[in-house]
């Protein structure tokens, strides 16, 4: 098994004839059983034409309901990606991934707000992975984002990671020790983004087929926290923690808009405390994260 998606899962992709959304469709598209995953596109001006032999419908909506696709992954462009995300959510799909960096904060806002005010009215909730994030890979079956393929290999350890390259570095460093992935989630550096550290922690103690996980997070904001206080509770399963941002200084943004020490627990040093004493087994080096995580299978 494995957390949000797997071989039968069946994609939209939003933006897929701009550049960025071209490159990586292609790229998911050759990655194991993506030819039968990528199912539709979606552009409006281009509709009832086909890119990558993958028809491009006007809407979300209507490529769902042609293709049964119930996962979209967005390469927008800023200003109209917060729409995007919300077509997608209108249209009811599972699962909205958006890869798109540099959303204005007050569209994010305003999409978040009216997700939430579509659930507690009743209506269906569409999970949103990013945005500025990876996207997500269940190795040897599906890749939907922007992260290298190759470096996976399928197995049983979960990651998950607020940044893009780090989470690549820990997958490559278990790789390498010959330890395979059973799904690797970015979780996006942006101040209002969709799933959260706990969201996918709680996903990875619930799947059969996960035995450890790697947890990485950063600087800024309470996530990393609180994750960690609910898997002292609840998690079953050993974890590995790492915060990128150790070195950085207060009141000073770390390459992700959401990287910035607001209060005292923001620190890379307060959140690996936390982390610590709630069970995970830290480290202050990243390339120690796959050796420690070894050191944690029985």
């Amino acid at each position: 098994m494995s957390i949000f998606i797997n071989k039968d899962t069946k994609v939209i992709t939003q933006g897929i004839t701009g550049k960025t959304g071209q490159f990586h469709t292609e790229k998911c598209q050759e990655y194991a059983n993506g030819k039968n995953c990528f199912v539709a596109g979606v552009n409006p001006k281009k509709a009832g034409e086909s890119i990558f032999n993958i028809p491009i419908y006007s809407n979300v909506r209507e490529a769902a309901s042609q293709t049964g696709a119930t996962v979209s992954v967005i390469y927008v462009p800023p200003a109209g990606a917060a729409a995007a995300i919300w077509e997608a959510v209108e249209a009811d799909l599972d699962l909205a991934i958006c890869i798109t960096e540099g959303i204005p904060v007050r569209d994010m806002l305003e999409v978040r707000n009216k997700m939430r005010a579509k659930v507690a009215a009743g209506g269906k909730e569409t999970l949103l992975l990013g945005p500025n994030c990876p996207g997500l890979i269940t190795p040897d079956e599906i890749k939907i984002g922007i992260m290298p393929g190759h470096i996976h290999k399928k197995g049983r350890i979960g990651v998950v990671s607020r940044s893009g390259t780090l989470t690549y570095e820990a997958v490559a460093q278990l790789t390498e020790l010959g330890i395979g992935q059973s799904s690797a989630v970015g979780i996006g550096g942006d101040p209002i983004n969709g799933l959260k550290h706990i969201d996918v922690m709680r996903a990875f103690n619930d799947d059969p087929d996960t035995d450890a996980v790697i947890m990485i997070g950063e600087i800024g904001g309470p996530d990393e926290a609180e994750a960690a206080r609910w898997c002292k509770a609840n998690m079953k399963k050993p974890i590995v923690g790492f915060i990128a941002g150790v070195t950085a200084p207060p009141g000073k943004r770390m390459g992700h808009a959401g990287a910035l020490i607001g209060g005292a627990e923001d620190t890379a040093d307060a959140k690996l405390a936390i982390m610590e004493e709630c069970g995970f087994t830290i480290t202050r080096n990243p390339s120690e994260m796959g050796r420690l995580l070894k050191g944690l299978l029985k």
